[in-house]
């Protein structure tokens, strides 16, 4: 590929920003400095705007293989690198699910045929799938799915013994979903017999409750501090969840770590009414004061890591009564053009968001040679404008499914160029013909 030198750049990396100049040569950043120069190397001015490591989304659903009429590892992944996500980490519960190490397997050949982003998959743990899941090498994938509440897929884990033995037999990080299933069950009957099916919206986080959040989230976190297993809880969405984890430790040496997500930070029960099932997440999005609790602890290092659980649904499937709409939203595209602007409004640095999006999760995971900008690491690099304001717009829009629930939000950023190992993949809208995404790797 050569060599590429990026100047004038203001670098966001490691806490800092900085004025410099980086060059690439071949998949490689080389040197960072300033000043540089480099004989044969195609120069890109960046102009003073932001340069940042890609972003690593620890959570995305691309409906690859078996629901592809939503979306596919080849529309999700070209949507990820228009919005500076480098690499992904896919779910399980696709169909078939990716619960034997063949299925793990036939999911990375299609990704190194068709995925415009680096990528890799979690492991689908099952009620009886514990010895395939023993087979599994540390280093093969980037970790362990679980369900403990049922969700998109119905991968639903609910034999305790089952779990704690699965906690006990894997150093991978084991992620987990985390609502209660009998709570939820007992709180939809109720509304069922006063609604039936066609429930009103509003009552979704009532349904998927604070208490059906904390009651499973709390019981994974006392399971693994029982059996040492390295825990990390996605998509907290409740204040009270927040309690439960730590941040007077650095994040490598943590055991039990949280991932929040996009829309909990954006959203609140208060939108339901505008959106409806638009904004139908399991976990539900809560009320005004969890985000702001959830912000907190962002901010604060209670949780570790931003990212989207990207999940497409058409709008037809989305466009049904309560009880029919499926949960799930396309974020991919539009997640770091969301968080930089909450960042314009003072609700988190750009640094900060750079260590939730790209810094943690490479440390979290224990991904090889990215999520940073520093010599010797992969060129996944993001170039993003802090002034070129857009408009979502159905016309701009990338997913396969065609929707995004930000439609009609402007944002003041707009990502102009993203690397992919050291090749220029996107640029102020257009897409490289050459696909040089990898699987990632890991040091374990």
């Amino acid at each position: 590929m050569g060599k590429t030198l990026l100047t004038n750049a203001r670098i966001i990396n490691e806490g800092k920003q900085f004025d410099g100049d980086i060059l690439i040569e071949d998949e490689r950043i080389i040197k960072i400095g300033t000043s540089l120069s480099s004989e044969n190397a195609i120069v890109i001015d960046v102009k003073g705007n932001y340069v940042m490591p890609g972003m690593i989304d620890d959570q995305v659903h691309f409906r690859e293989p078996g629901l592809t009429h939503k979306g596919d590892i080849a529309s999700e992944s070209r949507a990820a690198i228009a919005g500076g996500i480098t690499s992904f980490m896919e779910q399980p519960n696709t169909i078939p699910q990716t619960t034997s190490i063949q299925k793990l397997e036939e999911k990375f050949a299609t990704a190194s045929r068709s995925s415009f982003a680096n990528y890799s998959f979690l492991f689908g743990g099952t009620n009886d799938n514990l010895e395939e899941l023993k087979k599994l090498d540390k280093n093969a994938c980037s970790g362990v799915k679980l369900f403990l509440g049922s969700s998109t897929g119905n991968m639903l884990v609910d034999d305790e013994r089952v779990i704690e033995k699965i906690f006990s037999n894997t150093e991978m990080v084991i992620s987990v979903h985390c609502e209660d299933e009998t709570t939820i069950k007992n709180n939809l009957e109720a509304f069922k017999q006063q609604y039936g099916d066609d429930i009103p919206m509003q009552y979704h986080p009532v349904i998927r409750s604070e208490e059906a959040c904390y009651l499973s989230s709390s019981k994974a976190v006392a399971l693994a501090e029982k059996t040492g297993a390295r825990l990390h809880v996605f998509h907290v969405s409740t204040g009270k969840e927040t309690q439960l984890f730590r941040n007077d430790i650095p994040l490598h040496q943590k055991k039990i770590t949280a991932e929040v997500c996009v829309h909990h930070l954006w959203f609140s029960e208060e939108d339901y009414l505008d959106l409806g099932t638009h904004i139908k997440w399991n976990p539900a999005v809560k009320k005004a004061s969890d985000r702001e609790q959830l912000w907190t602890a962002l901010n604060e290092d209670y949780i570790d890591i931003l990212a989207t659980d990207h999940a497409p649904h058409t709008l037809a499937e989305k466009d049904q009564v309560y009880t029919k709409a499926p949960s799930g939203g396309p974020l991919v595209q539009h997640a770091l053009p969301a968080i930089m602007q909450k960042s314009f409004e003072g609700k988190i640095t750009l640094e900060k968001m750079v260590l939730k999006m790209a810094h943690n999760p490479a440390i979290l995971f224990q991904i090889k040679d990215r999520g940073y900008i520093r010599e010797g690491y992969y060129a996944d690099l993001v170039i993003v404008d802090p002034n070129a304001s857009w408009k979502v717009t159905p016309e701009n829009i990338l997913y396969k499914c065609g929707w995004s629930p930000f439609e009609g939000t402007k944002f003041n950023a707009r990502v102009t160029h993203t690397f992919i190992n050291g090749h220029l993949a996107y640029n102020n809208g257009v897409f490289s013909k050459e696909r040089m995404a990898k699987r990632l790797t890991f040091s374990r």
